[in-house]
């Protein structure tokens, strides 16, 4: 599946960065921007909703969309794959459905 660790949000949880996570379109939909660019192969894919920014997962060796989070602070991803609908806020660690 590719989901990053951390606790699921529950009825009891509150996280400002999933309540207003963005709704960027990705800028390269093909695959992982920095990936492309260098000719080198992802896992998964995430897109960074505040920006557009399309990275690998973690599981990647390059882990891009982490690396994005690092340099932009751009808190909340989605997965980029086909079927998944999860959304991952690095500042709280914290996953939604």
């Amino acid at each position: 599946m590719g989901r990053p660790g951390g606790r699921r949000l529950s009825m009891h949880d509150s996280c400002f960065h999933l309540e207003h996570p963005g709704h960027a379109e990705p800028k390269t939909p093909e695959g992982c921007e920095e990936c492309l660019k260098s000719g080198d192969r992802w896992v998964h894919l995430r897109l960074c909703l505040k920006c557009g920014h399309v990275g690998c997962c973690d599981q990647s060796k390059n882990r891009h969309a982490t690396k994005h989070f690092h340099d932009t602070e751009h808190a909340v991803i989605r997965s980029f794959q086909p079927g998944e609908h999860w959304r991952w806020c690095y500042v709280d660690e914290i996953f939604a459905d």
